[in-house]
């Protein structure tokens, strides 16, 4: 069969007319991503290695704002072991509690929908500012933590006031937002079969051999999901760090999170450049515990393939 020159041509302006159409209807996400996105992306990374400060023009200093950070400010130090106390805390514990709920609830509770969407409804609100305020007046040395602790005869801490306690109560906020992943969890027990289950009790299995041999394997990849959201969110934590601590990081810069520093640097001190490098560093550091994540997830995570 012979194609015929006009029959070609004919096929080529009907392409180009798709074309035209896709490129017409990405256009407006286009333009947005670049101008809202990608756009500030790579001007926060050029101002990264300037001295900038909002009222002068940005000038060049190389990876100064990078030694600086290692080598000149112990608060920069101070906020990465902040941080990564919160988070090698908070992460395990909100899971260890989000994984327990949505084992027990998987037993065919009545009501499953409502203690489901109970548990769910924090995670919500956890991360407002309504419910940051709310927690520092529940933490506070006259609040509802220590009310209920006279009852009993003991005097509580200021808890959000003392250096020593005011982690806690964030890290305890934190893990209070467990229903998002004990919702993931719970879909995911959902999807085991019950033979696996029925086959383990004849072979006389107790129920903690067959969580470990059955249930954790079949439900790593949700783990790793919900371990790898985690991760990225406790690595971003601010606005509860900023409402308890009234924006300071105290007492003691014991609640310095590294975003609330970067805040601090880049909106208090107008010290841009070294924002502009903390935001990225936060965004290297980040990117290394997740690809650790991932490295490691090959040792671990089960597929059924």
């Amino acid at each position: 069969m012979t194609v015929t020159y006009p029959t070609i041509r004919r096929e080529r302006r009907r392409v180009r007319y798709q074309n035209g159409w896709a490129l017409a209807f990405l256009a407006p996400w286009l333009i947005g991503f670049f101008a809202f996105t990608a756009g500030p992306m790579l001007m926060s990374l050029y101002l990264a290695f300037t001295n900038y400060d909002l009222l002068t023009a940005p000038k060049w200093i190389g990876g100064g704002n990078f030694r600086r950070m290692f080598g000149e400010d112990p608060l920069f130090l101070q906020s990465l072991k902040v941080t990564a106390i919160y988070v090698a805390v908070g992460t395990p514990l909100s899971l260890c509690f989000a994984l327990a709920v949505a084992v027990v609830l998987n037993r065919g509770l009545r009501g499953l929908d409502f203690y489901r969407s109970a548990i769910y409804l924090p995670s919500l609100f956890g991360g407002s500012v309504a419910i940051a305020v709310l927690w520092r007046k529940v933490f506070n040395g006259d609040g509802l933590v220590n009310q209920i602790l006279a009852l009993v005869g003991i005097q509580g801490p200021s808890w959000i006031s003392e250096p020593h306690t005011a982690l806690g109560t964030l890290i305890a906020l934190e893990v209070w937002q467990f229903g998002a992943p004990m919702v993931i969890f719970l879909a995911g027990l959902r999807q085991i079969p019950r033979e696996f289950y029925e086959a383990a009790q004849v072979d006389g299995a107790s129920r903690y051999r067959q969580f470990w041999g059955i249930t954790m394997p079949l439900l790593s990849p949700i783990l790793f999901f919900n371990l790898t959201l985690q991760l990225i969110r406790s690595f971003q934590a601010f606005a509860p760090a900023f409402i308890i601590s009234d924006g300071s990081g105290g007492p003691a810069d014991s609640t310095l999170f590294y975003s609330l520093y970067l805040y601090q640097e880049g909106f208090v001190n107008f010290d841009m450049g070294y924002a502009a490098a903390m935001a990225w560093m936060l965004v290297l550091l980040a990117g290394a515990v997740v690809a650790v994540n991932f490295i490691f997830s090959r040792y671990w995570v089960h597929y059924e393939n």
